[in-house]
């Protein structure tokens, strides 16, 4: 059965960095575009990154342009999410998902996974 797991979560100081992990079983990421969302408490799942088949494009949003970068590494079959400069308002569940299409909206992808929680204290 098609899914990912992320990992990588965890309790960090504003400043700080973290890397996401995104690995994918079931299917091959090399046929899809991959996106990282971020959900937090009350709040609706917010799109946060977006990256090409072959790493070619690459989109942001814009709270977190500049300070995040997506990439992928299509022989582990896995995605990863670099954050430098966490602030407290990126403190949320971190997902990720496939989409066959460029898209923002979290109704474009699947494959979810359970999502790896982000603390940040200021």
């Amino acid at each position: 059965q098609a899914h990912v797991v992320e990992s990588g979560g965890e309790s960090v100081q504003a400043g700080d960095s973290l890397r996401l992990s995104c690995a994918a079983s079931g299917f091959t990421i090399s046929g899809f575009y991959m996106g990282w969302f971020r959900q937090a408490p009350g709040k609706e799942r917010e799109f946060v990154a977006t990256i090409s088949r072959f790493s070619d494009v690459t989109f942001y949003a814009d709270s977190v342009k500049g300070r995040f970068a997506i990439s992928r590494n299509n022989p582990k079959n896995t995605v990863y999410l670099q954050m430098n400069s966490l602030k407290p308002e990126d403190a949320a569940v971190y997902y990720c998902a496939a989409s066959r299409d460029y898209g923002r909206g979290p109704e474009n992808y699947k494959f979810w996974g359970q999502g790896t929680q982000v603390t940040v204290s200021s």
